[in-house]
């Protein structure tokens, strides 16, 4: 990248200079003074718990160039210092304007709601990549760029990291870059200064409600439609409904998906399909396009998924032909995951952590009339117990057979956490047995499946460690399942 000055970083921005010159040279931005400051502009984040306007002292003494504030404070080091309004939508224009504003040089989608969110974008990755366009994504499961995965803390990372990620993808040459765009994100200025070509909404429920996050749904749902004001076309599913308040004072052009007779992408003559290796949804599509419809992900829900898919690929020009095969051979990583289909039993890998999820799960799958449902699950260590207690009464409810396990005990006893499962499952009389090992756990259940079966091994889904004691080691659920069908001459 060419040599950044201050001066050129803070143009378009709203700000005013308490000290120093403009013309200083910035070798990066920084925004946690535990990093390298030297020769750096250091953004100070007022957050929840830590305030680095209290920092100044110690990022000079280290050397870096400048340093941008929101408050009237007394600097008295030899750096400047710029004032802005708000420091956090400050840190996401300075990084964009640092990187040389990467999402120019491509499409960019950004999605929101409670659920979908990863399963849409990788449908639409799925299908754009099968239309010949390079794509990269950034969300739940990490950031993905030309093939290479980064791990990211956050559904929405911070705004410096999301542009040095933009700018990945823009040198990789990708055409269109997909996101997940969490309410927080979006609340904490994240994606500020961005316009995204195409804003897509899932769907909305109660969800990051409490202490530092929302204060009410109201306000969820509020920031959540934010991504509606910067956007150019908004793809919104007109069945939810919130839709309407998420649409409130939009200023794109809107497209709506559902099963409604107004919408622009209608899904009818939907059907459950089991055929040999294929486990699925089938639909027909209807309004501004029609064609059939094949989904290689189970349930309900997939339809919406791929209706929201669908309205964003056309909008960016794929082909027909590309949206089907590629929906059709759809697999997205720990989300209703088909790991085997076949004429004796059928293994998904799914992320349903708590009982409304696993209820939602298991009822998926009893639209596909399977003669057992087994489901391999345990709970997380140092969490609400309650959610022990749910996930064991929806199993026991729901599934024929349950295999209780271990799930990232960290500090607990995993005894002590199937005991609470327990409480919920014992009551209902279903049937269980408990398989402390998880890896044990899951191999028990492919040994002894019977015709017909669909195993439901949930809870970590796309996760790749298991954590006890304050230690993470590897282990997938996938990886595991795999292992067992192989020896047993399934795949």
């Amino acid at each position: 990248m060419e040599k950044r000055t201050l001066r050129g970083l803070l143009e378009g921005l709203e700000y005013e200079v308490l000290k120093g010159s403009l013309d200083v040279p910035v070798r990066d931005i920084i925004y946690d003074s535990r990093k390298d400051c030297s020769g750096c502009l250091f953004v100070c984040i007022s957050g929840t718990k830590v305030d680095a306007h209290d920092y100044i002292p110690q990022v000079a003494a280290k050397g870096a160039s400048a340093v941008v504030v929101e408050k009237d404070i007394e600097v008295t080091e030899d750096v400047t210092v710029v004032k802005v309004p708000k420091t956090r939508k400050a840190l996401a224009e300075l990084s964009a304007a640092y990187f040389g504003h990467p999402t120019r040089r491509m499409k960019t989608v950004g999605i929101t709601g409670t659920k979908g969110k990863t399963t849409t974008s990788y449908m639409l990755k799925e299908i754009l990549e099968a239309g010949g366009k390079k794509v990269g994504v950034i969300g739940t499961n990490g950031a993905v760029i030309a093939g290479e995965h980064f791990p990211t803390k956050n559904t929405t990372p911070e705004s410096y990291e999301l542009q040095y990620y933009f700018y990945r993808m823009a040198e990789a040459g990708c055409d269109v870059m997909i996101m997940e765009v969490s309410s927080q994100g979006l609340m904490m200025d994240r994606v500020a200064g961005m316009t995204f070509d195409i804003g897509l909404f899932t769907n909305l429920s109660p969800d990051h409600i409490g202490p530092n996050e929302h204060a009410s749904f109201e306000e969820y749902r509020m920031w959540k439609g934010t991504l509606f004001q910067k956007c150019r076309t908004g793809i919104v599913n007109a069945d939810d409904p919130n839709c309407e308040e998420i649409l409130k004072g939009h200023t794109c052009g809107v497209l709506t998906f559902g099963q409604n007779a107004r919408d622009e992408f209608r899904a009818i003559h939907i059907s459950h399909l089991k055929d040999g290796s294929f486990m699925g949804i089938c639909f027909d599509l209807t309004g501004r396009y029609k064609y059939p419809v094949e989904v290689g992900i189970p349930g309900l829900f997939s339809v919406y998924n791929a209706l929201g898919a669908i309205a964003a690929a056309m909008v960016l020009g794929v082909e027909v032909p590309a949206i089907q095969q590629a929906l059709r051979r759809i697999r997205v990583e720990g989300r209703m995951e088909l790991v085997y289909s076949g004429e004796d039993f059928s293994v998904i890998v799914d992320y349903a952590h708590n009982g409304v999820s696993t209820r939602s799960l298991l009822s998926t799958l009893h639209d596909y009339n399977p003669p057992r449902i087994v489901v391999v699950f345990g709970c997380g260590g140092n969490r609400d117990p309650h959610r022990r207690i749910e996930m064991g009464k929806a199993a026991g409810e729901m599934a024929d057979f349950s295999v209780i396990t271990a799930d990232n005990s960290r500090w607990e006893r995993v005894e002590d956490i199937m005991k609470d499962i327990h409480k919920g499952l014992d009551p209902t009389g279903g049937k269980s047995i408990d398989i402390p090992d998880r890896r044990e756990a899951i191999r028990y259940s492919i040994e002894h499946a019977c015709k017909g079966d669909i195993i439901a091994i949930i809870g970590k889904g796309h996760e790749d460690y298991q954590e006890v004691e304050g230690v993470r080691t590897h282990f997938s659920d996938r990886e595991e399942a795999e292992k067992v069908l192989r020896e047993l001459g399934k795949i």
